[in-house]
């Protein structure tokens, strides 16, 4: 009861990428040793979550630059040399992207190699993340499929083969990041939650979840928040469409954010949450009494047992040592209430 997990990402030590940097360069040219690196950062990464207490752990997103572009540098179709600014998340802000050229196809798994060394560092249930359709059609320009709801179909139907691909060789929990989920909201109820069960049709992992939150720490995503007014309302318009999803666990943001907490009636017994008790845009770190107010707060709304208290969001930017001691609350916070129970 009460299981803790982390949304995504960890920062990355210095010997492997830049610190505290969103797209960090390798700091290691040689494909052998980064190979190397990777592997030795994602043990690091498990070693770290469990000694902090955390009952899920995941591969902290070592061997990805991004959680979208690591996922598509598999994919085939696209023009990775060519980029185009675009706006993205509902013109939030622009970023230079790939172009989708051709159809999409996916040579072979992409990820199965690092989930099946991660499944060998640990014993623990094991979670890995994977760019949901919507956000990953959002990261990307379009020469030819023509529109989006198009191209996120495609999208859903790699992602279902990449996700069983990982099941097999390890994985428990699944997870799909979808924050164009907040900015989309209009379109979650039809081809974005249509593309979302498409991806996690047929799946036989122990868990199947879907991270919508406000985005990483940075200050495009700080500025954004700051038109939302007192209260963030996106999870209301689009919770009553996941509810009817066919993922099983939902990931939401509450931890130093204005969503009221009583959007969780909307969920009730219907799915799990992984409720965000951490706040990753901000490097103070939270008591673990802050952390069980978080979650004494989600328990007047849907029952414990469909309650993971989790951090907001991925955590890369962050410094290491702030991120790990995070985590640490969070497992403390969470067995504080475990012990009332």
């Amino acid at each position: 009861m009460l299981e803790t997990t982390l949304a995504g990402s960890l920062p990355k030590p210095a010997w492997l990428a830049e610190p505290e940097t969103l797209w960090a360069p390798w700091a290691l040219s040689s494909p052998e040793r980064l190979a190397e690196a990777k592997r030795d950062a994602t043990r690091l990464a498990i070693l770290d979550q469990e000694a902090a207490g955390l009952d899920i752990v995941s591969d902290g997103e070592q061997s990805r630059h991004h959680f979208v572009h690591g996922f598509l540098e598999g994919i085939e179709g696209i023009d990775r040399e060519n980029k185009r600014r675009i706006g993205i998340r509902d013109e939030r802000y622009e970023a230079d992207c790939p172009v989708v050229v051709g159809p999409l196809t996916r040579p072979k798994s992409v990820h199965a190699e690092e989930v099946a060394f991660a499944r060998s560092c640990t014993a623990r249930t094991l979670k890995f993340t994977l760019p949901g359709p919507m956000t990953i059609v959002d990261t990307l320009a379009d020469d030819h499929y023509g529109d989006r709801e198009s191209m996120a179909m495609a999208f859903a139907e790699i992602l279902n083969q990449e996700a069983k691909d990982l099941v097999a060789v390890g994985a428990d929990v699944i997870q799909f990041d979808e924050p164009a989920f907040n900015a989309y909201t209009r379109l979650v109820p039809g081809w974005g939650v249509e593309a979302l069960n498409r991806a996690v049709q047929g799946l036989s992992a122990k868990k199947t979840a879907v991270h919508i939150c406000y985005g990483y720490g940075i200050q495009q995503n700080n500025d954004w928040k700051k038109t939302l007014g007192k209260v963030w309302a996106q999870y209301r318009e689009i919770l009553p469409a996941l509810v009817e999803s066919k993922v099983d666990q939902i990931s939401l943001e509450f931890a130093g954010s204005r969503v009221p907490l009583d959007v969780l009636e909307l969920v009730g017994e219907r799915k799990d949450v992984l409720v965000g008790a951490i706040d990753v845009a901000s490097e103070a770190i939270e008591t673990p009494e802050q952390v069980a107010t978080v979650i004494d707060g989600a328990l007047k709304h849907m029952p414990a047992e469909r309650i993971f208290p989790c951090t907001n969001c991925g955590m890369a930017p962050m410094k290491r040592t702030v991120a790990y001691k995070k985590l640490a609350a969070l497992a403390a916070g969470a067995e504080l209430v475990r012990n009332r129970l």
